[in-house]
């Protein structure tokens, strides 16, 4: 009778301890199980700043054409130089005068029989210039092809300080993409919480002014070449995805 009253109360403290650990292993089961993915919502957003440009780029070349190799090099040389002289005498730094290139080939010239003409010698040299002080472009042109240059390619309009504009169209996409999640949240019945994940896409191309001149265009350089700026515009999309609370 002794020994029946020592073991039940055992027996029942050890269904106790087990049924406290089977409980507990099923609260943690069920907690992991509770676990979800945070809900989000995604957005784009853009933004656009228009500037006007305060800086162009230019090609102007010289070409030449001679039987003789030496001839056509000098004569393309000192109208070459004769180009850069002018376009310095607007103020243009020599770090705004690049060369792009310089060639010479010769051409086998024939006649329409099929015969053999001799040949003639080619001499391309273009530099491209950064003007800064976009009110001179048009007599720019003018004075080098009165200086001799006789291939002017296409214009290019930027602005030097891309980096701010770049910075308030990035603003300006942000607040555009959360006002537009705001927007959807609320229809929907909740909230936005916190940015999880941002991508941005810069979109700022050069306004180019195609215009071409050639050597029978000296006799009326005396009038200056018309050239418009106009506006360029910078716009950045932003791609983000907000958690929802």
């Amino acid at each position: 009778m002794f020994k029946k009253t020592i073991i039940i109360p055992l027996i029942i403290i050890a269904s106790i301890l087990l049924g406290a650990c089977t409980s507990g292993a099923s609260a943690s089961v069920l907690k992991d199980e509770s676990k979800e993915t945070p809900r989000t919502l995604s957005v784009d957003g853009d933004g656009k700043v228009t500037l006007v440009p305060d800086m162009a780029t230019i090609s102007i070349g010289v070409h030449s054409e001679n039987k003789n190799a030496t001839e056509a090099v000098a004569s393309n040389n000192s109208k070459s130089q004769a180009v850069v002289t002018a376009l310095k005498s607007f103020g243009i730094a020599d770090k705004d005068i690049r060369t792009r290139n310089f060639s010479i080939f010769p051409r086998q010239e024939w006649s329409k029989d099929g015969e053999r003409l001799g040949i003639t010698y080619v001499v391309d040299n273009t530099v491209v210039v950064t003007v800064r002080d976009l009110d001179k472009i048009g007599k720019i042109l003018d004075e080098a092809i009165k200086a001799g240059a006789n291939n002017i390619g296409g214009i290019s309009f930027d602005v030097t300080d891309r980096e701010s504009a770049y910075q308030k169209a990035l603003a300006a996409a942000v607040e555009n993409a959360r006002a537009r999640a705001e927007a959807i949240a609320k229809a929907a019945g909740v909230s936005i919480d916190k940015v999880q994940s941002i991508d941005s896409y810069v979109n700022a191309s050069p306004v180019p002014v195609m215009r071409s001149y050639a050597k029978d265009m000296e006799a009326s350089a005396a009038n200056e070449v018309p050239i418009s700026a106009g506006s360029m515009d910078i716009t950045v999309t932003v791609h983000i995805v907000f958690t929802l609370q």
